[in-house]
Protein backbone atom coordinates (compact mmCIF):
# COMPACT_ATOMS: atom_id res chain seq x y z
CA UNK A 1 0.00 0.00 0.00
CA UNK A 2 1.43 3.17 -0.78
CA UNK A 3 2.47 5.79 2.31
CA UNK A 4 -0.74 8.14 1.19
CA UNK A 5 -3.40 5.58 1.38
CA UNK A 6 -1.87 4.21 4.38
CA UNK A 7 -1.82 7.63 6.15
CA UNK A 8 -5.36 7.63 4.70
CA UNK A 9 -6.85 4.50 6.23
CA UNK A 10 -4.49 4.91 9.55
CA UNK A 11 -6.56 8.61 9.34
CA UNK A 12 -10.02 6.68 8.78
CA UNK A 13 -9.35 3.97 11.18
CA UNK A 14 -8.81 6.42 13.93
CA UNK A 15 -11.81 8.54 13.50
CA UNK A 16 -14.45 5.60 13.01
CA UNK A 17 -13.09 2.82 15.63
CA UNK A 18 -15.03 4.17 18.20
CA UNK A 19 -18.36 4.05 16.44
CA UNK A 20 -17.11 0.75 14.98
CA UNK A 21 -17.05 -0.28 18.44
CA UNK A 22 -20.19 1.01 19.89
CA UNK A 23 -22.03 -0.79 16.90
CA UNK A 24 -20.14 -3.65 17.38
CA UNK A 25 -20.98 -4.30 21.32
CA UNK A 26 -24.79 -3.67 20.32
CA UNK A 27 -24.63 -6.28 17.71
CA UNK A 28 -23.03 -8.61 19.95
CA UNK A 29 -25.23 -7.94 23.09
CA UNK A 30 -23.02 -6.17 24.92
CA UNK A 31 -19.50 -9.00 24.56
CA UNK A 32 -16.56 -6.61 24.52
CA UNK A 33 -14.31 -9.18 23.62
CA UNK A 34 -16.63 -10.03 20.33
CA UNK A 35 -16.64 -6.54 19.59
CA UNK A 36 -13.32 -5.76 19.86
CA UNK A 37 -12.71 -9.08 17.30
CA UNK A 38 -15.40 -8.12 15.18
CA UNK A 39 -13.51 -4.41 15.16
CA UNK A 40 -10.79 -5.58 14.47
CA UNK A 41 -11.66 -8.18 12.00
CA UNK A 42 -13.56 -5.16 9.74
CA UNK A 43 -10.79 -2.59 10.26
CA UNK A 44 -8.41 -6.15 8.83
CA UNK A 45 -10.95 -6.42 5.70
CA UNK A 46 -10.85 -2.28 4.56
CA UNK A 47 -7.14 -1.84 5.34
CA UNK A 48 -6.70 -4.54 2.71
CA UNK A 49 -9.12 -3.01 0.18
CA UNK A 50 -8.53 0.43 1.34
CA UNK A 51 -7.25 1.88 -2.19
CA UNK A 52 -10.50 0.45 -3.78
CA UNK A 53 -12.82 1.58 -0.52
CA UNK A 54 -11.26 5.12 -0.48
CA UNK A 55 -12.97 5.97 -4.04
CA UNK A 56 -16.31 4.80 -2.42
CA UNK A 57 -18.61 7.59 -1.81
CA UNK A 58 -19.16 6.71 1.75
CA UNK A 59 -16.41 4.57 2.97
CA UNK A 60 -18.02 4.95 6.76
CA UNK A 61 -21.71 3.37 5.28
CA UNK A 62 -18.80 0.81 3.54
CA UNK A 63 -17.41 0.16 7.03
CA UNK A 64 -20.57 -0.49 8.76
CA UNK A 65 -21.75 -2.66 6.32
CA UNK A 66 -18.37 -4.89 6.58
CA UNK A 67 -18.96 -5.03 10.15
CA UNK A 68 -22.48 -6.07 9.93
CA UNK A 69 -21.94 -8.61 7.61
CA UNK A 70 -18.08 -9.94 9.84
CA UNK A 71 -21.00 -10.35 12.54
CA UNK A 72 -23.53 -12.10 10.70
CA UNK A 73 -20.70 -14.95 9.79
CA UNK A 74 -19.03 -15.34 13.16
CA UNK A 75 -22.99 -16.06 14.27
CA UNK A 76 -23.20 -18.72 11.46
CA UNK A 77 -19.47 -19.84 12.50
CA UNK A 78 -20.01 -20.48 16.01
CA UNK A 79 -18.51 -23.52 16.91
CA UNK A 80 -21.05 -26.41 18.26
CA UNK A 81 -18.48 -26.32 21.79
CA UNK A 82 -19.67 -22.32 22.49
CA UNK A 83 -22.30 -22.30 24.80
CA UNK A 84 -24.49 -19.05 24.98
CA UNK A 85 -25.61 -17.79 28.34
CA UNK A 86 -28.22 -15.31 29.84
CA UNK A 87 -26.71 -14.54 32.82
CA UNK A 88 -24.19 -11.34 32.61
CA UNK A 89 -22.00 -11.65 35.13
CA UNK A 90 -21.19 -8.99 38.06
CA UNK A 91 -24.98 -7.27 37.32
CA UNK A 92 -25.37 -3.59 39.73
CA UNK A 93 -26.90 -3.77 42.72
CA UNK A 94 -30.53 -3.90 42.99
CA UNK A 95 -30.22 -0.96 45.65
CA UNK A 96 -29.65 1.65 43.87
CA UNK A 97 -26.41 1.96 44.69
CA UNK A 98 -24.52 1.51 41.24
CA UNK A 99 -25.21 5.44 40.59
CA UNK A 100 -28.45 5.58 38.83
CA UNK A 101 -31.04 3.12 36.59
CA UNK A 102 -29.18 4.07 33.47
CA UNK A 103 -26.34 0.67 34.23
CA UNK A 104 -29.23 -1.51 34.91
CA UNK A 105 -31.31 -0.17 32.00
CA UNK A 106 -28.24 -0.97 29.76
CA UNK A 107 -27.82 -4.21 31.48
CA UNK A 108 -31.42 -5.16 30.70
CA UNK A 109 -31.81 -3.97 27.17
CA UNK A 110 -28.15 -6.14 26.07
CA UNK A 111 -29.72 -8.74 27.19
CA UNK A 112 -32.68 -8.41 25.38
CA UNK A 113 -30.73 -8.03 22.70
CA UNK A 114 -28.88 -10.95 23.41
CA UNK A 115 -31.74 -13.08 23.49
CA UNK A 116 -32.42 -12.11 19.63
CA UNK A 117 -31.82 -14.13 16.33
CA UNK A 118 -28.44 -12.65 15.05
CA UNK A 119 -29.98 -11.07 11.62
CA UNK A 120 -32.98 -9.56 13.70
CA UNK A 121 -30.37 -8.45 16.32
CA UNK A 122 -28.20 -6.88 13.34
CA UNK A 123 -31.91 -5.50 11.74
CA UNK A 124 -32.48 -3.72 15.01
CA UNK A 125 -28.84 -2.17 15.29
CA UNK A 126 -29.30 -0.48 11.99
CA UNK A 127 -32.41 0.45 11.87
CA UNK A 128 -32.78 2.39 15.12
CA UNK A 129 -29.16 2.67 16.51
CA UNK A 130 -27.67 3.31 13.39
CA UNK A 131 -30.80 5.11 12.00
CA UNK A 132 -30.31 3.95 8.49
CA UNK A 133 -33.61 3.47 5.87
CA UNK A 134 -35.23 0.15 5.53
CA UNK A 135 -33.17 0.01 1.95
CA UNK A 136 -29.87 1.05 3.42
CA UNK A 137 -30.65 -1.76 6.05
CA UNK A 138 -32.04 -4.36 3.28
CA UNK A 139 -28.56 -3.68 1.16
CA UNK A 140 -26.13 -3.75 4.35
CA UNK A 141 -28.13 -7.47 4.91
CA UNK A 142 -28.28 -8.64 1.44
CA UNK A 143 -32.29 -8.83 1.81
CA UNK A 144 -35.17 -7.60 0.53
CA UNK A 145 -36.81 -4.39 1.79
CA UNK A 146 -40.02 -7.11 2.60
CA UNK A 147 -37.71 -9.20 4.51
CA UNK A 148 -36.28 -5.92 6.59
CA UNK A 149 -39.73 -5.05 7.46
CA UNK A 150 -41.13 -8.62 8.27
CA UNK A 151 -37.78 -8.91 10.65
CA UNK A 152 -37.69 -5.61 12.49
CA UNK A 153 -41.55 -6.01 13.22
CA UNK A 154 -40.85 -9.04 14.49
CA UNK A 155 -37.54 -8.26 16.74
CA UNK A 156 -39.63 -5.35 18.14
CA UNK A 157 -42.51 -7.52 19.31
CA UNK A 158 -39.99 -9.91 20.41
CA UNK A 159 -38.06 -6.92 22.49
CA UNK A 160 -41.07 -6.18 23.96
CA UNK A 161 -41.87 -9.65 25.08
CA UNK A 162 -38.41 -9.83 26.58
CA UNK A 163 -39.23 -6.63 28.21
CA UNK A 164 -42.18 -7.09 29.44
CA UNK A 165 -43.28 -4.21 32.13
CA UNK A 166 -39.61 -4.13 33.12
CA UNK A 167 -39.17 -1.61 30.37
CA UNK A 168 -41.67 0.51 32.07
CA UNK A 169 -39.46 1.15 34.85
CA UNK A 170 -37.64 2.96 33.10
CA UNK A 171 -39.75 5.11 31.04
CA UNK A 172 -39.48 9.08 31.62
CA UNK A 173 -42.60 10.44 32.05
Amino acid sequence: MRQEHADEYAEFASARAGHLYRSACLLAAGDTHLAEDLVQETLGRLYVRWARVSRVGNPAGYAQTVLTRTFLAHQRRRSSTERATDVFPDLPAADGSDGGDSALLRLTLLDALGRLPPKDRAVVVLRYWEDRSIAQTADVLDASSAAVRTRCVRALARLRELLGEELGAYARP
